[in-house]
């Protein structure tokens, strides 16, 4: 990678980080997550997320674990961050008490508000002008039958995620404010 691309990666992917973190704050601090809208994906900041974020940067388009997973077959800065943010269903698999196998145990409601605060603005992020509010209900939509996740945690999340996508911001806002 030549030092102009390399510079490019560095001050894009820390823009896109960036961004994104603070329309995650914004939205956390108006439904009163403060502690949360603060901390919320701090460790991207870390050497195993950002190295590759900035290796594998998709200007400002797409999330840089997908193109490393596609180059190397996984993406570890991604194993590194959900093991690290209750705001992601993965962070909440294990295996189930009755032996049955893994699966979704259920989230904190101030997690679940904080990972549709994170959808909101992962779509924002990365469509741009472009974004609808329908985009965080298709993009979870699109990707659901693989979830491992509980039926509460599933119900709670779809719901404000509906909500946007029927009623706007302003609405589903105020129902992630009333669920927290």
């Amino acid at each position: 990678m030549t030092l102009k691309k390399l510079l490019h990666n560095f001050n894009g992917h820390l823009h896109t980080v960036n961004s994104h973190r603070r329309l995650v704050r914004k939205y956390c601090f108006k439904l009163g997550l403060y502690r949360q809208g603060m901390m919320h994906d701090l460790s991207k900041y870390s050497p195993s997320e950002f190295i590759p974020g900035v290796k594998y940067y998709q200007d400002g388009h797409r999330s840089p674990n997908n193109a490393q997973r596609e180059d190397e077959g996984v993406s570890k800065a991604w194993l590194h961050h959900k093991g690290r943010n209750k705001h992601h269903l993965e962070y909440w698999i294990d295996y189930a008490a009755d032996g049955s196998g893994m699966c979704g145990m259920k989230m904190p409601i101030q997690y679940v508000i904080e990972m549709f605060c994170d959808r909101v603005a992962a779509s924002k992020t990365y469509r741009g002008a472009a974004y609808r509010d329908s985009d965080p209900y298709d993009y979870y939509a699109h990707s659901v039958d693989h979830y491992i996740i509980h039926p509460d945690t599933a119900a709670a999340l779809e719901s404000l995620l509906r909500i946007l996508r029927d009623e706007g911001e302003e609405r589903a806002f105020a129902a992630a404010r009333k669920a927290a």
